[in-house]
């Protein structure tokens, strides 16, 4: 099964040990090394599975030194899983440097498919899936967290998050204020462990539910917000903009069949706005 000179992306089990693919365990126990966030942790599931296959530890403060050891080992022809503690390796987890140098020197990389909290919370959310984006964790500091909320504000996807649950509370306070206290949230925590749960309310409902117990916050904790939905009756600014050059010299009746001929909007509606806004 095992090729030489690749390295093999190897998702692992984000709680319960079962959900790791036979095909993950014959590529760790095949491999010549496993790269890997902790090797103490990393050694609990091999050990659970019987595998002796060595580590070598691959995290965020030696990766970008450590990849290039590895290439060159790779390039001598052995073969690398890279691991992360928990989930798809490079989805919030060290990984980047290593793959993108192996792209660099032409050695080729196999990406198994398997366990992803992000993804496994999503589609038990509730939320639309048909169009998502993934923003990782929010900034620590309150200012940085509040500017990244208001660049998504109008983000007419879902959103899904990774969030620390000494942060959580602050940041659902954070999108209320941001987002309002309607937007729904979904917060998903503790993913095919033991005290799994998955909660969907309104920011502000959720934020008080989050406050009644604290063990609402506790564990991994993924944090899912519904896309902005726009107005459908709203004009687009550009539009307005147009409206209100062209009333000025032809007069509102003629700007606002012009305007509508221009951006395929209604008159009506634009002529009401014009009259709205004293044009």
């Amino acid at each position: 099964m095992n090729q030489a000179a690749v390295l093999y992306i190897v998702p692992t089990p984000i709680g319960n040990l079962g959900d790791i693919s036979q095909r993950a365990l014959d590529t760790l126990q095949a491999v010549d090394v496993i790269a890997c966030e902790d090797t103490r942790h990393t050694g609990k599931l091999l050990s659970h599975y019987q595998i002796g296959t060595p580590t070598w530890a691959l995290h965020d403060h030696n990766e970008q030194y450590k990849a290039d050891q590895l290439v060159s080992r790779l390039q001598e022809g052995k073969s690398i899983a890279l691991v992360s503690d928990a989930g798809t390796p490079l989805i919030s987890d060290p990984g980047y440097h290593l793959v993108n140098r192996c792209r660099e020197a032409g050695v080729q990389v196999v990406a198994l498919p398997g366990p992803c909290a992000a993804v496994t919370a999503l589609s038990a959310a509730g939320l639309p899936t048909d169009r998502f984006v993934f923003e990782g964790f929010l900034p620590a500091k309150d200012k940085a967290r509040h500017d990244k909320l208001e660049s998504l504000k109008d983000e007419p996807r879902t959103m899904v998050f990774y969030e620390s649950p000494r942060r959580l509370l602050e940041t659902v306070a954070a999108l209320v204020t941001v987002m309002g206290p309607e937007r729904r949230l979904v917060v998903s925590r503790e993913l095919t462990k033991a005290f799994e749960t998955t909660h969907g309310l309104p920011a502000e409902q959720m934020l008080a539910w989050l406050q009644e117990d604290s063990n609402r916050c506790r564990g991994e904790i993924v944090l899912m917000v519904a896309g902005h939905k726009a107005d459908a009756d709203a004009l687009p600014v550009a539009a307005q903009k147009t409206l209100s050059l062209l009333s000025a010299d032809l007069g509102l009746k003629k700007a606002s069949a012009l305007t509508a001929d221009i951006y395929g909007l209604k008159k009506n509606a634009l002529y009401k706005f014009g009259l709205e806004a004293g044009l």
